[in-house]
């Protein structure tokens, strides 16, 4: 664990992170790997290519927009901002996956990979889950039952280990698990749940091991877990092209001449994929899921190697024993009105907000009307998820 940082726990927020020393503006505070991380199902199976271990990018920043918007005619200047190295790209031997590196590789063999290695094509061992998954939760996804099955994985290969570190996140009562599982899986949840945790039975049957978790209270706490702690990972060949080309020295005229050709790029991607940029998942990172929201947060988690790799860097000069915090919101939502901003935290993360900036707004008006009806929608839009 970093030197700059010691968890504690408080009586009202449960284990929490603080400054062990005064930290600056823009300093490392802390850097993790996450003990399991997935690429989404829906993103896999639409042949967003990353590394199955790390979710490195597995194509260029060319390659990915010309996939992207179906035109290979497209030529990316500056190919040397290109920086996606692709020469140690290794498969598995038994299966379709693809590692970035022979490390990648044996670091999923020793988490364990033979326990699903090809369980999860037609006729695996796992494929029913799979695609009832599929069945349940549609894109935009939030997270995987792939996570699942990795964890089940470490659980066979490391019990004590896994198990040890699981209960790390078990931190809510039964009904409130059920209102998380309700926000992931939407209106249908019961049934879909129900068909989940058949599903999974049937594949475990002879896994003495994983009982627990596949009772009613054991499988709506798994998902649970999974769907407040997991942190998104997406990964994208040309945003770390886009972020090249910004730090060259060009010409003012040059400037604007590959501005205005990133955004046309940017204009036909959102013509094609939308909001879909990304290679994306998800991982359980076991000192980051410590850190605690703020609608005014003092840091923020960035991935500087295009990986799973995360990495929180400090928003300001953060004091000693100052509490740690990001924001477990967007920015659009960060600007919404106290009322909005709670009621988000509340429906999916079973909490209230006591931040600097809630309490000095404790006596605004709820909302504005526009805001109540945008944020009506969105709440639709998640509930069909």
């Amino acid at each position: 664990m970093s030197s700059k940082i010691k968890i504690v726990t408080h009586s009202e927020k449960g284990r929490c992170i603080l400054a062990a020393n005064g930290i600056k503006k823009d300093e490392e505070i802390l850097r993790e790997k996450p003990f399991v991380a997935t690429q989404f199902a829906w993103n896999k199976e639409s042949k967003y290519l990353c590394c199955s271990n790390c979710m490195y990018p597995l194509e260029t920043a060319q390659d990915n927009v010309r996939r992207l918007t179906f035109d290979n005619t497209i030529m990316l200047p500056f190919p040397e901002c290109d920086k996606i190295n692709l020469q140690n790209v290794v498969k598995c031997e038994n299966c379709d996956d693809l590692y970035c590196s022979q490390s990648c590789l044996e670091n999923e063999k020793m988490n364990n990979h033979e326990f699903y290695c090809n369980q999860l094509l037609p006729n695996g061992r796992f494929n029913e889950i799979y695609e009832v998954w599929k069945r349940c939760h549609y894109p935009p996804e939030t997270c995987s039952i792939l996570m699942i099955i990795k964890l089940f994985a470490l659980i066979k290969k490391k019990p004590m280990e896994t198990v040890e570190k699981l209960n790390e996140f078990c931190n809510r009562s039964v009904n409130e698990d059920l209102m998380l599982a309700h926000k992931m899986l939407g209106d249908s949840y019961k049934s879909q749940i129900s068909e989940l945790q058949e599903t999974m039975k049937k594949a475990f049957a002879d896994d003495t091991e994983f009982e627990r978790y596949l009772t009613d209270d054991g499988f709506i706490s798994l998902l649970a877990i999974i769907g407040t702690n997991s942190q998104g990972i997406g990964t994208s060949s040309f945003a770390d092209y886009v972020k090249s080309i910004s730090e060259l020295q060009l010409s003012e005229e040059k400037r604007s001449e590959i501005d205005d050709f990133i955004d046309s790029i940017y204009t036909r991607l959102n013509e094609t994929v939308g909001e879909f940029l990304n290679s994306e998942g998800s991982g359980l990172y076991s000192i980051q899921s410590k850190i605690n929201h703020s609608c005014n947060p003092n840091s923020e988690i960035i991935f500087p190697d295009s990986n799973s790799l995360l990495q929180v860097i400090a928003l300001r000069d953060i004091k000693q024993n100052e509490e740690i915090t990001i924001s477990y919101l967007d920015e659009c939502q960060l600007s919404r009105s106290r009322h909005s901003r709670q009621k988000y935290l509340q429906e999916n993360y079973i909490f209230e907000c006591f931040c600097e900036k809630c309490e000095s707004q404790v006596n605004d008006a709820d909302l504005t009307s526009d805001e109540g009806e945008n944020y009506d929608d969105d709440d639709d839009n998640m509930d069909t998820d």
